[in-house]
């Protein structure tokens, strides 16, 4: 399989990019690779990218997109930070993808059992992660089940894997919220963007019933 092209990637929609990514996970669970010469690809790729997606997702080393969504180099962009959340440098990341690299579709991917979703329940404090823990705060707090505060705590896999959700979701609010660029190519039908959550228990991804395109049509 050749890596995308400037041809390839000019005929992509975004629900085209959706298709491409579940068709990838589903050959993932089957353990069906698509046949690949990396080598290949890393010369086709020399003189420039042209990738179709990118995925904002967890540093968890049991998630790693590009193989659970079966793709090679030069596909898709991949920006990693623990707990899938945005900076001011993760929107410039997804801006440069979408706006100057070409990138159709914009995926935020969480996943189950997330170490800095179930540190944030547990309101750990260490040094710099402190800091890092409190952008996954407001997705705790936004979940109101269970109150009893000793049912909120990383001990409770239902109430992380909620939070999770959670903070997938404000996440793609975010985004738009806080990007005039990417909220602009949203409104021309250039762009769309979709969450997702992998459970890295099965290695299936769950994608969201409904993106932010069909959301706002």
């Amino acid at each position: 399989m050749h890596t995308h092209s400037a041809e390839t990637q000019a005929t992509m929609t975004p629900a085209k990019a959706i298709q491409f990514l579940k068709e990838g996970n589903q050959r993932f669970l089957a353990n069906l690779r698509a046949n690949r010469d990396l080598q290949q690809q890393v010369a086709q790729t020399r003189q420039g990218q042209w990738p179709f997606a990118v995925v904002l997702g967890c540093i968890d080393s049991r998630a790693p997109a590009e193989i659970v969504f079966d793709q090679g180099i030069g596909d898709m962009f991949n920006v990693r930070i623990a707990g899938n959340f945005v900076t001011d440098e993760i929107l410039g990341s997804l801006e440069f993808s979408c706006k100057i690299a070409g990138a159709k579709l914009i995926v935020v991917l969480g996943h189950t059992h997330c170490g800095a979703i179930k540190g944030a329940c547990d309101g750990v404090e260490l040094g710099h992660l402190t800091d890092m823990l409190a952008h996954l705060k407001p997705a705790v707090d936004a979940v109101e089940e269970p109150r009893d505060p000793a049912l909120r705590t990383s001990q409770n896999a239902e109430f992380v894997q909620h939070v999770a959700r959670e903070n997938v979701e404000r996440m793609i609010r975010e985004i738009f919220a806080r990007s005039e660029v990417l909220a602009e190519m949203l409104t021309k039908g250039e762009i769309d963007i979709i969450g997702a959550m992998y459970d890295i228990e099965t290695g299936k991804v769950e994608f969201a019933e409904r993106s932010a395109l069909s959301s706002s049509r």
